[in-house]
């Protein structure tokens, strides 16, 4: 089956673009929950009437709830998702666990669809959200065509994937640099993109772009993907103009329909509407590298005479219309009868006058149907009109006209009206607290020398230890905490036999917890009778969210890092809560190696990246070959206390560059409250983030 095609529609001409040019549906903003919040998005009377521009003509219309929610904030985006139901919105994208909770309960009937930011990249996250009630996943945009493959062979659900537009540098979802250095989360619809500003990698920031990502062009890819079953391909561009949504959409509408690649006049024009140095497919193809990257140059050519041209047809509003076939009888004695049919099953008819008895020159059936086939200025084209007129009848002009134009109407009514769905009632949270009085520290160490004895004569009720680094151990130290694996935040299919190999030996090893910071995670380790606590790449924003992570069997879970002290506290702790309250927070997550793409791979050394102002973003390396960017700060909270009047179980000790030392000094400073020993931020649970 030929794929779906989405484009974007950041604005009501943008919608009219993207139908008028072919797609077969759009996705779009409304309300203030939605990961373009900057996009001009839609007013209530822009929805309803972009509803019915694209039902009519036979437009699927998505609508993105896709960010993470407060509990203050859920009530609203929830009535907005009920009344977007009752609109007959054809589904929500969602990121946040809590509010696909409410909806998957509250409104049974409502497709949704797992946003790229629920961060789902193998089979397993894909499985686990198809499960949970989900019609179709948004891969990440950093999986392969294998790795696609893999996950459309193994999910029961839809697989979307991106195929042109913007790429992040980091995982979607995974993004903190925009909200922890500016205030302005990319989880809540705000990034400041400041990824496409100059760094420099172990040297200072001149003019090179390592986190500017080409925007990706799989126009070449379109057949294999529809023979590997991918369901949906996605357009990228709610904030890009609406000639830039009518030329993308354009031209990939007509190489699905006509089952080829791009010419050379296509690829240019793709890239004359917007390009960063070029595109790449690299993802696609599974490789990574420097020559991923680029810019907007700003000598960049002029697309005028293209998006003029783009204008002028889509703004004529007739590129896109329904076949209707017309079946008309006039009858003597009795009134007309217009009947009209659409190829989606929809009949109506309609009644006129009863036709006179003609004076002078009788009503012909070739006179009716050339007044049927009028329909310029709607969303259909007659593509039949049968006619019977029996003899020596008169009906005026305007009657036969008016009778068109309320069939018409009728067919439009039929095609916009919206599916009889139910509203169950909005399930009360449990009777559950598990808020503690004061919360209890555990440890995350990011190399094997940070496990000293020192720090574990401190006694953190858990100590967490990344997963790769405890398959190099052949014991445990002693100590009289509950040792935890930390999985890797990003995986693929392929390396699941290694996992699992690696939490055997854990196991054996005494490891009896394990840290889970993505729902892929569940389906590796949910037959190991380990204990299993969400981490921070979970982004738990509500009470909600530590309920549905209950349902999945979790134990605690730790609370994203972008709330502030005062939303944690008022959270219900119907799960046990923690809190990261040291260390440095993590920016990004990144598929490519930075280390690598600057010219050396020297990862067993500190590499830092750096920015304009001087400051230096420490580069971990990550699980196959990534990167994690630290913030240049560590968060230091010991001689604020507020962090533990607000009901968490665990406060976790985040060490990641610190010496062996400096961990155990950190440790004893939060146990005597002690002041930060040099430079350090408070993060977002003060001043929070837009």
């Amino acid at each position: 089956m030929k794929p779906e095609l989405l484009a974007p529609a950041g604005s009501l001409e943008a919608l009219r673009a993207a139908v008028q040019n072919g797609a077969d549906a759009v996705y779009l903003g409304w309300s203030d929950f939605n990961a373009r919040r900057g996009a001009k998005n839609f007013s209530d009377e822009e929805f309803a009437d972009a509803l019915a521009y694209c039902h009519v003509r036979g437009v699927r219309v998505f609508l993105t709830l896709n960010t993470l929610l407060t509990d203050r904030e859920l009530p609203r985006a929830l009535e907005a998702a009920a009344a977007a139901c009752r609109l007959g919105v054809d589904s929500i994208l969602v990121q946040d666990w809590g509010l696909f909770d409410l909806m998957r309960r509250s409104l049974p009937d409502l497709p949704l669809h797992a946003s790229t930011q629920m961060s789902v990249f193998t089979s397993g996250g894909a499985a686990e959200m198809a499960a949970d009630g989900c019609e179709r996943v948004v891969l990440a945009r950093e999986c392969s065509a294998e790795d696609t493959r893999a996950i459309c062979k193994n999910c029961p659900a839809e697989v979307e994937v991106f195929v042109h537009g913007a790429l992040c540098m980091c995982y979607s979802g995974q993004c903190a640099m925009s909200a922890l250095i500016g205030g302005r989360s990319g989880n809540r619809g705000r990034c400041a993109q400041p990824c496409r500003l100059p760094y420099g990698v172990n040297e200072p920031a001149r003019k090179k772009y390592p986190l500017s990502l080409k925007d990706s062009c799989l126009a070449r890819e379109l057949e294999a993907m529809e023979d590997m079953g991918v369901a949906c391909l996605k357009m990228e561009g709610r904030m890009k103009r609406p000639e830039y949504v009518a030329v993308i959409t354009r031209i990939y509408a007509r190489l699905l329909e006509e089952g080829r690649r791009p010419t050379p006049a296509e690829e240019a024009e793709l890239k004359l509407a917007f390009s960063r140095s070029g595109f790449t497919d690299w993802y696609w193809q599974g490789k990574h590298g420097a020559s991923m990257f680029g810019v907007r140059p700003e000598n960049a050519a002029d697309p005028t005479e293209l998006f003029d041209a783009a204008r002028a047809a889509y703004e004529k509003d007739d590129l896109r219309t329904v076949p209707v076939r017309f079946s008309c009888e006039i009858r003597s004695g009795v009134p007309c009868l217009l009947t009209a049919e659409d190829p989606d099953g929809h009949t109506i008819s309609v009644t006129g006058p009863v036709p006179e008895t003609a004076r002078n020159r009788s009503l012909t059936a070739a006179e009716v149907s050339d007044r049927l086939k009028k329909t310029g200025g709607t969303a259909f084209r007659c593509e039949q009109a049968e006619v019977t007129v029996e003899e020596g009848l008169s009906l005026p002009v305007s009657a036969i006209n008016a009778l068109r134009r309320d069939a018409l109407a009728a067919m439009a009514q039929a095609r916009a009206a919206a599916p009889v769905r139910r509203e169950l009632p909005v399930p009360e949270l449990p009777d559950i607290d598990r808020a503690a009085d004061t919360p209890r520290f555990t440890v995350s160490v990011s190399n094997a020398a940070q496990l000293s004895g020192g720090l574990l004569d401190l006694h953190p009720a858990r100590t967490c230890v990344p997963l790769e680094l405890l398959a190099g151990f052949s014991a445990l130290p002693a100590s009289d905490t509950e040792w935890c694996a930390i999985l890797p935040r990003v995986w693929r299919d392929r390396d699941e036999p290694e996992l699992r190999r690696w939490l055997d030996k854990a196991r054996a090893l005494g490891v009896t917890g394990v840290m889970i910071g993505n729902i892929g995670h569940l389906s590796l380790v949910r037959e190991m009778g380990l204990d299993l606590y969400g981490d921070f790449g979970l982004n738990v924003f509500n009470a909600r969210s530590l309920d549905y992570l209950r349902g999945k069997g979790l134990s605690s879970a730790c609370v994203s890092f972008e709330l502030r002290f005062a939303q944690i506290r008022d959270m219900r702790k119907v799960l046990p809560a923690e809190a990261i309250v040291y260390g440095r927070l993590p920016l990004m997550i990144t598929e490519n190696c930075l280390i690598e793409n600057a010219g050396a791979c020297r990862c067993d050394q500190p590499n830092f990246l750096n920015d304009r102002t001087g400051a230096a973003f420490p580069l971990l390396p990550a699980y196959g070959h990534r990167t994690e960017i630290q913030n240049s700060k560590v968060l230091w909270l010991a001689d604020r206390p507020d962090y533990k009047r607000l009901g968490l179980s665990y406060a976790r000790l985040r060490f990641t560059t610190e010496s062996p030392e400096e961990c155990v000094r950190v440790f004893q400073g939060y146990l005597n409250g002690a002041a930060a020993p040099g430079e350090f931020t408070r993060g977002l649970y003060e001043r929070g983030v837009e």
